[in-house]
């Protein structure tokens, strides 16, 4: 067996991770809960043959009052 050495880093020279800031964004579920609601039943209960085109202002109010708390969605 040959005697080839490694080295570790030390601990000086080790990079530790800051602990995450602890920031008071709430989790996507549970925001916007009635914009969401009335986007779901817009979609389900259209009876258009594009339901996206149809309920397109419903997903705008969503979008903008997810927007509102930091998620930005397609």
């Amino acid at each position: 067996m040959s005697s080839a050495s490694i080295q570790l880093p030390s601990a000086s020279s080790a990079t530790i991770a800051a602990p995450p800031k602890s920031e008071s964004k709430p989790k996507p579920c549970c925001v916007c809960k009635e914009e969401k609601a009335i986007r779901d039943e817009c979609m389900l209960f259209s009876k258009s043959n594009d339901a996206q085109k149809d309920c397109a202002t419903t997903i705008d109010k969503y979008k903008s009052c997810m927007a509102s708390f930091g998620f930005n969605l397609p």
